[in-house]
Parts: C-alpha cells; sequence; structure tokens
C-alpha cells in the first residue's frame, strides 16, 4: 500500500493541472505556447529520464531511489506553488519530472519483487493500474476545489502533505534489497537520450507554429533525430545495452506501445481541450469542470480492472482493436455534440470515452509484459512506463498543436481592436480572454465572444482528427495482432 501512496501523487500531477489553466493564464500572462510548455514538460521530460533512471535503481537500489525521487518531487512542489513566473514555473516542472521519473521505475520494481507469482503479480499491477486510474481521476475535481478557495499554486502544494505522509512509511515498510547491480547506466547514454527526445519534441511543438522560426524547427529537429540515432547505434554496438532494441521486433509488444502512446495521448489531450471548453467558452468555475469530468475519469478508473476480465473472454487482438474503435466513435459523438446542452447524451460518451481508452491502455500492458521473458521484464517496465508518459506529453502536445492551427484561422476579430494585441490575441484562447479583460467594455466582450466561437469550432475539429487517427490505428491493430496468440 505504501508503494501505491508513493505512486499516487505522481499520477496526480499528470490531470490536476489541467482545470488550472484558465487561472495559470490570467494569473501569469502566459502565452498558448508557455501553457503547453508548463503543462507538458512534466510528462515529456520524464519520459525521457525514465530509461536512465529505471538502469540506474538497478545499481543503487530501487528503495533508495525511490525516497530520493519522492524527496525531489516534494521539493518540486514547492517551487512551483511559489514560482514568481512562467519561466520559473517551467523549470520547476522540470525538476519535479526529475523525481518522477525516480520514482515509477522504482515501484514497479518494487511490485515484481514482493509478487514472485506471475497470477499474484498480474493482480497487483492490476490494482497499480487502477490506482493510477483514479489519481487521474480524482486530479481535476481536486485542481477545481483546490482552486474554488486558493490561489493556482495550491494545485502543486497539495502534494507536500501527501509525500510527508508517503515517505515515513516507505522507510518504515518497504524492505531492503540486495542491488541487483547489473544495471548499464552511463551519464553519457543517458544524456544523449535525454537531449534527443527533448529536441525532436521541441521541434514538433514549434513546427506547427505560425510565427516559428523555420531555422531554429529544423536545426531542433535535426540535432534530435541526430542524437536518437546515436543513441540507437550505441544501443545494438553493445553487449549490455541501456535498451534491449530487440523487444521492438516481438508484434505485440510494438502494438502495444503504441497502443500506450495513443491511449494516454487521447485521454490527457482530451482533458485538457475539455477544461479549458468548460472554463473559457461555457464560464464553469474550476470545481464545476472537475465534477464535470468525473463521468470520464471515473470510466478511466473502472476500465482497467474489467479489462482484464474481458481480455480472457475474447483475446487481445479483439479488445485492442475495439477499445480503440469505441474511442474513435466516442470521440466524433463529441466533436458534434454542444457540451453545455448535449445532458445524458455527452455523460454517455464520456463514459464511453473513458472506459475504452482505459481498457485499451490495459491491453497495451498485457500486450507488452506478457511478450517479454521474465529475465527481462526490467526493460519491460522501462517500456511501459516510458510509453505511458511519452503519450500524454505528446497528446497534449499534438492536441495543442492541432487547437492552436486552428483556433488561429477560425476566429474572426471585431473592428477596431489594435494591431499589436490583434497579433497575440489570435494565437490561443487564452490570450484572447487576456486581451478581452484588457480592453474591456463592448469590444472586449465581443473579442471574448469572438473567441469563444472560434474556440468551439477548433474543439470540434480537433476531435475529429484525433478520431480519425484512433481509428486507422484501430484497423492497423487489428492487422499486426493477426497472429497473435493470448496466453
Amino acid at each position: 500500500m505504501s508503494v501505491i501512496l508513493a505512486f499516487m501523487p505522481i499520477v496526480l500531477d499528470y490531470t490536476i493541472l489541467h482545470v488550472a489553466v484558465p487561472s495559470l493564464t490570467l494569473a501569469l500572462q502566459a502565452t498558448g505556447t508557455e501553457i503547453l510548455w508548463i503543462i507538458d514538460i512534466y510528462p515529456l521530460l520524464m519520459a525521457s529520464l525514465l530509461i536512465p533512471m529505471g538502469t540506474l535503481a538497478d545499481r543503487v537500489g530501487h528503495r533508495r531511489m525511490l525516497l530520493a525521487g519522492l524527496g525531489i518531487f516534494c521539493a518540486g512542489s514547492v517551487l512551483a506553488a511559489f514560482s514568481p513566473n512562467v519561466g520559473s514555473l517551467i523549470g520547476a516542472r522540470a525538476f519535479m519530472a526529475f523525481g518522477g521519473a525516480m520514482v515509477m521505475p522504482s515501484v514497479l520494481a518494487i511490485i515484481r519483487q514482493t509478487f514472485e507469482d506471475q497470477s499474484d503479480q498480474a493482480v497487483a499491477l492490476g490494482i497499480w493500474g487502477a490506482i493510477a486510474s483514479t489519481g487521474a481521476a480524482i486530479g481535476p475535481l481536486v485542481g477545481g476545489a483546490l482552486l474554488e478557495h486558493f490561489w493556482w499554486g495550491s494545485v502543486f502544494l497539495i502534494n507536500v502533505p501527501v509525500m510527508l505522509l508517503v515517505i515515513p512509511l516507505v522507510i518504515a515498510y518497504i524492505p531492503r534489497r540486495s542491488v541487483v547491480g547489473d544495471g548499464n547506466w552511463t551519464i553519457g547514454q543517458s544524456l544523449i537520450l535525454i537531449l534527443g527526445v527533448m529536441a525532436s519534441v521541441y521541434a514538433l511543438k514549434s513546427g506547427f507554429k505560425t510565427n516559428s522560426s523555420l531555422f531554429v524547427t529544423g536545426a531542433c529537429f535535426v540535432f534530435g533525430a541526430l542524437m536518437l540515432v546515436w543513441f540507437v547505434r550505441k544501443q545494438l554496438n553493445t553487449s549490455t545495452p541501456m535498451l534491449d532494441l530487440s523487444l521492438f521486433s516481438i508484434p505485440a509488444v510494438s502494438t502495444g506501445i503504441v497502443m500506450a502512446l495513443v491511449t494516454m495521448g487521447a485521454l490527457a489531450g482530451f482533458e485538457l481541450l475539455l477544461a479549458q471548453e468548460l472554463q473559457f467558452v461555457m464560464g464553469r468555475p474550476p470545481l464545476e469542470a472537475g465534477i464535470f469530468m468525473m463521468p470520464l475519469m471515473i470510466a478511466a478508473a473502472i476500465g482497467g480492472p474489467l479489462a482484464g476480465v474481458i481480455l480472457r473472454a475474447i483475446g487481445l487482438r479483439w479488445v485492442a482493436s475495439c477499445s480503440l474503435l469505441v474511442s474513435a466513435a466516442s470521440l466524433v459523438g463529441l466533436a458534434q455534440i454542444h457540451l453545455g446542452s448535449g445532458g445524458v447524451a455527452v455523460i454517455v460518451m464520456l463514459v464511453a470515452l473513458g472506459l475504452s481508452l482505459s481498457i485499451g491502455l490495459t491491453a497495451s500492458s498485457v500486450a507488452i509484459m506478457n511478450s517479454i521473458p521474465m529475465e527481462k521484464a526490467g526493460s519491460a517496465g522501462a517500456l511501459e512506463a516510458t510509453s505511458y508518459d511519452l503519450g500524454t506529453g505528446l497528446g497534449i502536445t499534438v492536441f495543442g498543436i492541432l487547437l492552436v492551427s486552428t483556433y488561429e484561422k477560425s476566429i474572426q476579430l471585431p473592428e477596431g481592436i489594435p494591431s499589436a494585441m490583434a497579433e497575440t490575441a489570435v494565437r490561443s484562447i487564452g490570450e484572447t480572454m487576456i486581451a478581452a479583460k484588457t480592453l474591456g467594455g463592448i469590444q472586449g466582450q465581443q473579442l471574448a465572444a469572438a473567441g469563444q466561437k472560434a474556440f468551439s469550432a477548433s474543439h470540434s475539429m480537433v476531435l475529429l482528427t484525433a478520431a480519425a487517427l484512433v481509428g486507422a490505428l484501430s484497423l492497423l491493430v487489428w492487422f499486426v495482432l493477426k497472429h497473435h496468440k493470448s496466453k
């Protein structure tokens, strides 16, 4: 239980910030790009750190790494809560990611060490997945409740009492075990991987911005690609690689990784989009926005445990393909209906989306873990955790990019807006609302209304695009897993 509690704040921090986006935007005068960095620096940096930190934990001990990570995460939460500006907040979130990357692989390793029987281990990992989904489920509600009574920094400060409770429990109840000692950890390979991932993602983020520098974007893309190719070559040319790349040749493993990326990306990206729609367009306060999102997240928490039963009944191929297909259909429905007046239909589609994405995520985990020998369980855990985190970060990035690009094309500014203000107001709904508040009066109201109308149109376009991608993936998974036999 102490291991689960140690993991809870790490997961909670994925979603607790979603309802705080409007508050952050107005309090820090943040641009749309800055908001994306505040949110996705955490999962993206953590994803690039998981494999190096997991390997290092094998050498120094998982319990020791877990405690160090919890301490760093706690300190980062304090720094984030009292950040005076956007740059400081992004830096604090990066520090939190460093701690989170130490915690996650250590938790998985401790679970595997504690439960040696495969059946017990499967149950434990199922509970771990359910708790992870529950943490994501209560994140928007906790964030909304805090923002009703406190300033935006409270969504970070809430981690501190949890950490102060968890750290003594870990010290008291997690036994000391001998260090594995066979992990091939080098700081050079770790830095190559981190730089490759971060540069590539930055190129992706900036490449779709209308005012971005083509030279900077291209340079980052080339640099990131070179770093990743260099990392791959190093893994292939050594007998003790940090990451065993031969695992990707197993169809179920590669399919599971892609599914984890897409399902986590769709869930995280949709939550962010929905939080902004509810607050900026529909005018709901943070707490109400969090409550509105509960059917989605509760369904996601229930879907994990249900997936095990369904997998045994119909097999991985059917579960993986059908869950993605239902997700795509739900996104299409949500794109076509008005969230404020949809009533029961909106709730049904949110539940369907949460269940299908969660079941698909569990199916991806089963595909990865059941296809890899136990002696490579550490590599499997690193791949699984990395795909979850990278999927979350990429989902937020891709949804944000699509939203920003369609929003800029959709918004029709009222006449008389100063040119300097008009240039920034079209970049995101947050910047539009900042400009509207600055203008005030009738003109400010007209600008806000134009932004709300453009965001609703962009919202539908983004969801339809996401639905098409998820639907295409469901067909790909069906064909790739044609010869897969469930164990």
